[in-house]
């Protein structure tokens, strides 16, 4: 069906080309946009005859008497997939439209297709982020939500994964970002949209796992060129119905995530994410009970030689120091701490305390 506002729009440009009023008229015959204002939401029943007929009908002067609201011209139908969803008029003597007429037609149906096309891709991208909300939100799923899942075709997608991609700024348009990113996994897709302003959720049939990070990878250089942002990746679950879980992955990796890492599995970091999940003032008596009385030059030493798999000789070189400094800083901390950073449970004690430190 057209509405009013595309009936506005289709009158207004057709008529600047064309110097000649236009009429648009919805099945039941009635105008809904006219270059005459006092003509709109009144019934035209050359319009009402066309939609029934399906006929383009030319009307005049000498046609007046039989039909009533019109004037001469010629009223032609319009289609979308098939099917008639309005009349478009172009008032005037119809010996002198007919070379136009077909050409206005073609033109207002083309409009017509961009618009409903348009209009039913943001509708059931606005369902689809209101059934990934649902399915995310942890309460029972409405039926409405139930009934649409059951729909989609899950037929042969064994598990399914939630992308986050949070983006730097604003996409602009943000569909057209959307339709890029679906395209990119083709039939991978099951849903998309946006989660928050400058984040979009894409939850993904992990048909082939194996394939999966060359995908990744592929999405992350596409964003790089288009939208630069990161990716976070829950894990695989098992059922639709399951994707709260997938989902919460995902926010954990990008929430836990070093923020200059682009593409972050749940995996890499599930243990800070267990660990921040306690409360900050008992994470904050950790971390101060453990790096109490380290200064910030040897909490720095610490980082380092843990981002160096503990190795003394890449440590020296990350921190442009001699091996003895760094030899000298150790048994500092250790002095300090009690702990030592070159034994393994000492080690995993400092590491998480660094790693938590508010």
């Amino acid at each position: 069906m057209i509405t009013r506002q595309l009936a506005e729009e289709i009158v207004e440009q057709t008529m600047i080309r064309l110097n000649r009023n236009l009429n648009v008229m919805d099945p039941n015959g009635m105008i809904l946009a006219s270059g005459e204002s006092e003509r709109i939401e009144k019934i035209h029943e050359g319009a009402a005859h066309v939609a029934r007929s399906g006929e383009t009908l030319s009307i005049t002067e000498a046609d007046l008497a039989e039909w009533h609201g019109v004037k001469p011209g010629i009223n032609m139908p319009i289609h979308f997939q098939g099917k008639l969803v309005g009349v478009i008029g172009i008032t005037g003597n119809p010996e002198e439209l007919t070379e136009i007429s077909t050409l206005v037609q073609l033109t207002t149906e083309m409009m017509v297709h961009q618009s409903l096309i348009t209009s039913h891709i943001e509708w059931n991208r606005k369902r689809n982020e209101l059934i990934f909300e649902e399915l995310t939100s942890g309460k029972p799923l409405s039926a409405a939500v139930h009934e649409r899942i059951f729909q989609m075709d899950f037929e042969g997608k064994m598990s399914f994964v939630t992308l986050l991609i949070e983006l730097k700024k604003p996409p602009s348009p943000s569909h057209r970002i959307i339709e890029q990113l679906e395209g990119h996994f083709q039939k991978q897709t099951v849903v998309a949209g946006h989660s928050q302003l400058n984040e979009i959720f894409l939850l993904v049939a992990n048909e082939e796992p194996s394939l999966m990070e060359e995908e990744l990878y592929g999405l992350l250089h596409f964003l790089q060129k288009s939208a630069p942002g990161r990716i976070g990746v829950g894990v695989a679950v098992d059922s639709i119905f399951d994707i709260r879980t997938s989902y919460l992955a995902a926010r954990n990796a990008l929430d836990f995530g070093a923020p200059g890492q682009q593409l972050v599995y749940f995996e890499d970091v599930e243990l800070m994410a267990l660990l921040k999940r306690n409360p900050q003032d008992d994470l904050a008596k950790f971390t101060g009970r453990i790096l109490a009385g380290l200064s910030e030059p040897l909490c720095e030493t610490l980082t380092a030689y843990f981002a160096s798999n503990k190795s003394h000789t890449e440590t020296a070189d990350r921190l442009k120091i001699h091996r003895h400094t760094l030899s000298y800083r150790l048994k500092k901390i250790l002095d300090i701490t009690g702990l030592d950073p070159s034994e393994f449970q000492d080690a995993v004690v400092l590491h998480l305390a660094l790693a938590i430190r508010i």
